[in-house]
């Protein structure tokens, strides 16, 4: 059975015009809340084999303050260009070229690649998934990497930052 975590970057700062898109950081709201779902997200005890990050200065910072809530095993995580997307066609593309021996992965990225995926693998009728928010997908049975354009998963879990308290 293959679980799928996806994490979209916390609120970012707009503020300097002059920073390019991949460049912005996060604002201070941002901050805050991807360290509140991190205490949800990882002492729910979500299990994971790797974290995949788009090179973007938000989702890094995001997975970073994520990362110093992990009071558990210390978990792998690598960048990908490719998760800089913002469309849910090149995300279906990059997830069936994924390793077939992993399983059980979180992938940390962006809108409006993230609705339109979830919206196509599940049918689910999800407006918006806000800055900061997690949604896992599970399979009822296995399937491939590569046939994941074929797949229909489940929306497990489905967290909003301001539907949680600090």
């Amino acid at each position: 059975m293959k679980t799928i975590h996806l994490i979209r970057h916390a609120k970012s700062c707009w503020k300097d015009e002059l920073l390019s898109d991949i460049d912005r950081p996060l604002n201070k709201r941002g901050h805050k809340a991807s360290s509140i779902m991190a205490e949800h997200i990882l002492h729910a005890g979500c299990k994971f084999e790797h974290v995949f990050c788009s090179p973007a200065v938000r989702a890094q910072t995001t997975l970073i303050n994520m990362r110093k809530q992990a009071t558990g095993e210390p978990f792998t995580w690598s960048t990908d260009t490719d998760l800089y997307c913002f469309d849910g066609d090149e995300l279906m593309d990059w997830f069936s070229r994924l390793d077939e021996s992993l399983n059980n992965i979180v992938v940390v990225g962006h809108n409006p690649a993230f609705n339109e995926l979830v919206q196509r693998l599940t049918s689910a009728d999800i407006e918006n998934i806000p800055t900061c928010g997690y949604v896992q997908l599970v399979s009822s049975s296995g399937f491939l990497w590569r046939d994941i354009a074929d797949t229909r998963l489940t929306i497990k879990h489905f967290l909003r930052p301001k539907h949680l308290k600090d």
